[in-house]
């Protein structure tokens, strides 16, 4: 019985260091970003991110529920272009994403507003350049965390690669087609 007290306790203590250097080593904001290289001219791929419902064919998130009530606003394919996301689903959530800056067959930013199942803020990039005879397609997305966030950085960032890397591998299906 001491045995098992003492692992536990060690256990314990393990995870309770492992937060404080968390806390205090990971800095405030969160940046995420993957790559892939789509055998595709830059003008093809653009088509595919220029405007949120072509992002919409291809965003990883979109499976998570079915059943998702999606509303579009703005101009298709201009600042502005924006759509709204509410589920049931606790994963999925409730949000709205923006785009806030296009620059032609080379950049798409946007904002996400998220309100479900935790209120929060990010930007994200799309970023097109000239790979041989392919497009190098590179995804970032920035927020800011609080300090108890911090503590689960490492299972965001599997989550994340996991994430960026179907909706990456699904752009590419898209775009090759």
């Amino acid at each position: 019985m001491k045995t098992i007290l003492k692992f536990i306790g060690i256990i314990i203590l393990l995870l309770i260091v492992y937060a404080i250097i968390a806390m205090l080593a990971f800095g405030k904001i969160y940046h995420y970003e993957k790559s892939t290289t789509i055998n595709a001219p830059k003008e093809k791929v653009w088509q595919q991110i220029s405007s949120m419902r072509a992002f919409n064919h291809w965003n990883p998130w979109m499976k998570l529920d079915p059943n998702m009530k999606i509303v579009y606003s703005g101009n298709e394919g201009q600042i502005g272009d924006r759509y709204c996301w509410d589920s049931k689903n606790d994963d999925a959530g409730a949000g709205c994403q923006e785009i806030k800056e296009l620059v032609e067959n080379q950049k798409q930013k946007t904002e996400m507003i998220f309100q479900r199942p935790f209120a929060g803020q990010a930007t994200s990039e799309i970023m097109l350049s000239s790979e041989g005879n392919g497009t190098k397609v590179t995804w970032t997305m920035d927020t800011e965390q609080e300090t108890w966030m911090k503590i689960m950085r490492p299972m965001m960032d599997y989550q994340m690669g996991k994430s960026y890397g179907e909706g990456l591998q699904k752009l590419k299906q898209v775009s090759e087609k």
